[in-house]
């Protein structure tokens, strides 16, 4: 669909933007390093928000801005096959999924050298999966995702990683990518990037044992 491509070029633009000092995009106060983000949703566009703006814009009746949340939940002993995810249609090992609102439906993206690129997703192979893993209920639409690694065991070096975070944070990662990537394999540098951003994730996720989601 044109306007989905479009609000994802949004997106793109976001993870791709880099600034000497972040100011609110509202009112124009100087930000810290980890701040708040607001969500428009009629062009899927990130905002960056101080507290106040976020507090007055996400709750007026009608908002055009939904409040990206900040909890990261890693998700333990998560249920997902090898043949449910070759059925998801993902031709990396690694991939964001969240409920659009504005289109009823579920979008797969995942990070390449030229930003996020959407997958095609059957909604009979995601139902299995939220099935299978009932915490999927309770992703926020639009701004909520479920990000999934599992480029460790493709390289034989750990586990899948199965994560309920900010969508923020899913394009942060497309952007660490994009201004990484060297060449055909993307080199070493995007590869050491990547295992310190899931590092990081990690260090800051509430762990969330499978008796307390499924």
């Amino acid at each position: 669909m044109p306007e989905l491509q479009n609000s994802f070029a949004a997106l793109r633009q976001f993870s791709r933007r880099r600034r000497a000092v972040e100011v609110c995009e509202l009112c124009s106060q100087e930000l810290g390093p980890r701040h708040t983000h607001l969500l428009e949703l009629g062009k899927y566009k990130l905002v960056c928000s101080c507290e106040a703006c976020a507090l007055l814009f996400s709750t007026q009746k009608n908002s055009r801005y939904k409040r990206v949340p900040q909890r990261i939940q890693m998700l333990r002993d998560f249920r997902m096959s090898d043949a449910e995810w070759e059925g998801l249609l993902v031709p990396i090992n690694m991939a964001f999924f969240f409920k659009s609102s504005l289109h009823s439906s579920v979008t797969a993206l995942y990070p390449s050298p030229a930003g996020a690129t959407e997958s095609l997703l059957t909604l009979d192979a995601w139902s299995d999966i939220v099935r299978q893993n009932p915490v999927l209920n309770e992703m926020v639409p639009d701004v909520e995702a479920l990000l999934v690694n599992r480029i460790a065991p493709a390289h034989g070096t750990g586990g899948d990683e199965y994560y309920l975070l900010p969508i923020d944070e899913c394009f942060r990662l497309v952007g660490l990518i994009r201004s990484n990537w060297r060449g055909f394999s993307g080199g070493t540098e995007v590869w050491q990037e990547i295992a310190k951003f899931f590092t990081q994730l990690k260090e800051r996720a509430t762990v969330l044992p499978r008796e307390h989601y499924a």
